[in-house]
């Protein structure tokens, strides 16, 4: 138990690193990036969703990987290559070194985001695995509010590219020593083709693999795109420039409070059941909006970021319970890839629609899709030991 503790801490802090020095770094330095380069805001954002692409297309390989060999190496080689991509942003000089410094990153991040910390810990806990994947994402829930707030302290008397080495220094003097002094070597109940702990290995239920993966890259497309254009939808529905913004910050709050809901209730209420009633919050928080107004907008915020907390977790606890720790790391690999595709284009896809139609009906039918999205989860049933385990 104590182990479990000290691997749940370790990976909680090593996913804030790095999610806040990679995932969240573009809103920081996208700006004065662009006025550097002599580049257009979409030009320097363009870079990152090809990061993702990178990152989805590079998922399966480093989900393959971890079942055979285990996590430690790969959580430690993504520090350092993180750190790389940062240096060379630093250092570019022009559009086409950005978009290598970020292909660099995108590598970087299918070895070091969550679907390898979930990977790690399943191949090391087996199916006792969820209540650290829950501590991990509960940690690194802060990220976004951690860096954005140490990017823009620290972007003045450094500037962006000061940023950049000032973080890469920070992987590789903070990050690194974490995940090689504190997450253990090789495979646990979760290794590749073996029984071991874990229990034998389940027959893989192909139509189930597909329910969850489509209902997964459904809604991180839905996610996505309206991460990217969220100010503009509340700016939409009737809100100003200072009450968007607030509205628009209550959801990474949400999205920790989901997750200390999913932590607290675990125990009493099914894995599935909390899925689905945390897919139903998104849905049910747009069709609020029909309300109209300041607090319809933030109980939608906050309902919202409650459901992508708990689903997050749900990424790396459900395909544990449904499929087995055995081969568990490469089939989450799988599983990445279509969201994190759906991640990277889904911003591009829908500018259009944001454009042409009224806020409220892109918000709706956003809640329309993530509610039709639910349907992929009620087929899914938890094998009886899973079920038993759980309880």
């Amino acid at each position: 138990m104590e182990q479990d503790r000290r691997l749940g801490l370790a990976l909680g802090i090593n996913q804030t690193l790095s999610w806040g020095m990679t995932f969240y770094l573009p809103a920081v330095i996208a700006g004065p990036a662009a006025a550097t380069l002599g580049a257009s805001g979409f030009a320097i954002l363009g870079a990152f969703s090809w990061a993702l692409l990178v990152t989805g297309l590079c998922a399966p390989r480093v989900g393959r990987w971890i079942d055979r060999h285990g996590g430690r190496g790969v959580l430690a080689t993504s520090v350092v290559v993180m750190a790389a991509g940062q240096v060379l942003l630093a250092c570019a000089p022009s559009l086409a070194v950005w978009y290598l410094a970020w292909t660099v990153i995108g590598a970087g991040m299918a070895l070091g985001l969550y679907d390898a910390a979930f990977a790690t810990t399943g191949t090391l806990l087996g199916n006792a695995a969820g209540p650290v994947i829950t501590g991990i994402t509960l940690l690194a829930g802060f990220a976004s509010t951690v860096f954005w707030s140490l990017g823009a302290a620290l972007i003045g008397p450094f500037g962006w590219r000061g940023l950049l080495l000032v973080y890469a220094a920070l992987m590789l003097a903070v990050n690194l020593p974490l995940v090689l002094a504190l997450v253990p070597a090789g495979t646990g109940p979760g290794r590749a083709g073996s029984a071991g702990a874990g229990g034998p290995r389940r027959r893989i239920d192909r139509m189930a693999v597909l329910y969850l993966a489509s209902f997964f890259t459904i809604r991180w497309f839905v996610t996505s795109a309206i991460a990217v254009h969220v100010l503009k939808l509340l700016h939409g529905v009737g809100l100003g420039e200072a009450a968007a913004v607030a509205v628009a910050a209550m959801i990474g709050p949400g999205q920790v409070l989901g997750r200390i809901v999913e932590w607290s209730v675990g125990g009493r209420v099914g894995l599935l059941t909390r899925a689905r009633v945390a897919a139903l919050l998104f849905p049910l928080g747009a069709a609020g909006l029909l309300l109209g107004g300041p607090l319809a907008a933030g109980a939608f915020a906050l309902l919202y970021g409650m459901s992508n907390g708990i689903l997050t977790i749900n990424r790396g606890t459900l395909p544990l319970a449904l499929f087995g720790p055995t081969g568990y790391a490469t089939l989450l690999g799988w599983l990445a890839m279509p969201v994190l595709l759906a991640q990277a284009t889904a911003p591009t896809l829908v500018a259009p629609l944001v454009a042409a139609l009224p806020a409220l009906d892109v918000l709706l039918l956003a809640g329309g899709l993530a509610g039709a999205a639910v349907v992929l989860l009620v087929p899914l049933r938890l094998p009886v030991e899973a079920t038993v385990a759980e309880a």
